[in-house]
């Protein structure tokens, strides 16, 4: 088990930050933190990316990864900056050497049985069930728990506050939330409060 994975999963909870700017994402975790949060996944969809994870890195409250990585050298630019965990939504075999060269840990995303055997080979540590909502949700971690007992699952994609407990009580180890812990439109309208109000629903749940 790769030594970050004890974190992860006493968070429960890694917010997927992607917005069309950086100095949104950056907005979105200075609320968050605030809130009670300290992982993020900055994803290679918002522009400046690399740099956001340096200047978020430099925090050494905070544990930062990167997401949506597209290929080994955008991984090995993130790792370079200070990322502690790649995060791809598919198998791509060429991350592992680069992950395991920085101890990185590896979440490679698959939805059958067959692509998380595939994900596994491939080399990573952690399997993101992605899109999780749209192929059954909790139902789904569950079928694949049964099957794989010992692998280590993050489903993302549609989970929120209000279906948090389902996915863990499904056995996902944590899960990955996006859109209603990063949502755009609040972060554009200086809505702090609701942003922080979402935050602390998810954790209030995990915490209990």
């Amino acid at each position: 088990m790769h030594p970050l994975i004890p974190r992860l999963r006493e968070a429960r909870i890694i917010p997927v930050v992607r917005t069309s700017s950086a100095a949104r994402a950056a907005t979105a975790v200075a609320w968050l933190q605030e809130a009670g949060l300290r992982i993020f996944e900055i994803t290679m969809t918002v522009p400046e990316a690399p740099a956001l994870i340096r200047a978020l890195a430099a925090d050494p409250n905070i544990l930062v990864g990167a997401g949506t990585v597209a290929d080994a050298r955008m991984a090995e630019a993130c790792l370079d900056a200070g990322a502690k965990f790649i995060v791809a939504p598919w198998v791509d075999p060429t991350l592992a050497g680069v992950a395991q060269e920085a101890s990185a840990c590896l979440m490679l995303g698959a939805l059958t049985p067959t692509e998380v055997r595939a994900a596994l080979a491939a080399g990573a540590d952690v399997v993101k069930v992605f899109p999780a909502s749209s192929v059954g949700g909790p139902a789904h971690v569950k079928a694949l728990r049964s099957v794989f007992p010992d692998v280590v699952f993050c489903p993302t994609g549609g989970v929120d506050a209000r279906n948090l407990p389902d996915y863990l009580a499904a056995g996902a180890a944590f899960v990955g939330i996006g859109g209603k812990l990063v949502d755009e439109a609040l972060i554009a309208a200086g809505d702090r409060a609701a942003v922080q109000r979402a935050a602390e629903d998810a954790l209030g749940i995990v915490r209990t």
